[in-house]
């Protein structure tokens, strides 16, 4: 079979809980997946590390990044870049080992068309209802935030259908199980496992020219 690793998206409304639902996944399945790790132009926060939470590079670094196309995709917040670094993620599937991206809509169908075999997961909360209280209970956040949270995740709504599968997080083992389950099935698709479909013709052609 193909030994190599899938690239998987997995995008989700604001509290939906997709950091809590990748920490857990890596957690139990550590040799089977790897979170990509982001380059940024923004300063460490305290206790970050290089190639740790993130590649820190300068503004020049990352535009020279941009201009040898040595990123999958990459946008611009609030005068900072972040981007997704190509060679760490073909590295690491080529390693054999998955790799989960963790981005927004806009960034994920960049890498669906960059790379058309991608996993596209959107996590979803079990309802809207849900959705809002989850936020409120963060406590982290005014109601202005959550507001705006809850304005921006009906604009996304509208690119769920983009996505190859929905993974609802109520119950979050549940949920992880389910997600890796997803995962699991798509290696075994057939166009995943050309040359190994062609080799079993082969054995098999082999075999019928046996006495």
């Amino acid at each position: 079979m193909n030994g190599k690793g899938i690239l998987i998206v997995v995008s989700g409304f604001s509290g939906a809980g997709k950091g809590t639902l990748m920490k857990r996944l890596l957690e139990k399945y550590e040799e089977t997946y790897a979170l990509s790790i982001s380059a940024t132009t923004r300063q460490p926060r305290e206790g970050e590390q290089d190639g740790k939470e993130y590649f820190f590079r300068t503004k020049e670094e990352f535009e020279k990044m941009i201009a040898k196309a040595e990123l999958i995709e990459y946008a611009k917040y609030v005068e900072n870049y972040y981007g997704t670094p190509k060679a760490y993620v073909e590295e690491q599937l080529n390693s054999g080992k998955d790799v989960i991206l963790e981005i927004e809509i806009q960034g994920a169908l960049k890498v669906k068309k960059a790379y058309p075999d991608t996993l596209l997961l959107f996590v979803v909360p079990p309802s809207a209802e849900e959705l809002k209280k989850r936020l409120v209970e963060r406590g982290t956040e005014s109601m202005d935030v959550i507001d705006s949270r809850l304005k921006r995740a009906v604009e996304e709504s509208d690119g769920m259908e983009e996505y190859d599968y929905l993974v609802v997080n109520d119950d979050l083992e549940i949920c992880v199980e389910e997600m890796h389950q997803i995962i699991c099935s798509e290696h075994l698709r057939t166009r995943r496992n050309g040359a190994f479909i062609e080799n079993l013709k082969e054995e098999l052609r082999g075999l019928k020219g046996e006495k």
